[in-house]
C-alpha cells in the first residue's frame, strides 16, 4: 500500500511539471476580465456615504487615501482615490471635474428601486420612464456629479 501511495505521489509530481513546462514561457490568458471605474475625489467620504445607503454598496478595502467598493452581488464595481496623493502616480493625480461620466445599474425592479430611493430624500435627475427602446429607468447623480441610471430592460 505504502509502494502504491509512493508511485501516484510520483506520478502526480511529474504530472505538474509536464504541465508547467508546456506553458513555459507562453503568455497566459486570464479566464476573466473584471472593470471597477475609479473616481479621483477628494469626497471620500460623502461617496462612500452615496454608494452605501443610496446604492447598497459595500466596502471591499479601504485606507485613508482609498475606497473601492462591491455592488450588492459583491463583484468590483467602483472605487474612489485622493486627488494628488503622494503614493500616486501622475496619471492617478487630477481630480474628476464633475463631468462627461455616467454609470449604468441594472436592476430587477427598477419600480421599487425609484420608491426606495425617493424615500430617502436623494434627488431624481430623470424621473421613472419608459423608454422606445425598451429602457425602464431614472437617474440620480451621486456626489462627484456622476450621472447613475437605474434602468431595468424590457423587450421594446
Amino acid at each position: 500500500m505504502k509502494k502504491l501511495i509512493l508511485i501516484v505521489g510520483v506520478l502526480v509530481g511529474i504530472l505538474g511539471i509536464l504541465a508547467a513546462l508546456s506553458t513555459q514561457g507562453q503568455p497566459q490568458t486570464p479566464k476573466t476580465m473584471k472593470v471597477n471605474a475609479g473616481i479621483i475625489t477628494p469626497k471620500l467620504k460623502e461617496s462612500k456615504d452615496f454608494y452605501t445607503t443610496v446604492l447598497n454598496y459595500s466596502v471591499a478595502f479601504e485606507n485613508e487615501f482609498y475606497i473601492l467598493m462591491h455592488a450588492p452581488d459583491n463583484t468590483p464595481a467602483v472605487a474612489f482615490l485622493l486627488p494628488n496623493h503622494p503614493s500616486q502616480q501622475p496619471v492617478f493625480q487630477p481630480a474628476f471635474q464633475g463631468t462627461g461620466m455616467f454609470f449604468t445599474i441594472e436592476v430587477r425592479d427598477v419600480d421599487a428601486e425609484f420608491k426606495r430611493i425617493k424615500s430617502l430624500g436623494i434627488p431624481v435627475a430623470i424621473e421613472l420612464r419608459d423608454e422606445p427602446w425598451g429602457d425602464r429607468h431614472f437617474a440620480v447623480v451621486d456626489p462627484n456629479g456622476v450621472g447613475i441610471d437605474i434602468v431595468t430592460y424590457k423587450a421594446p
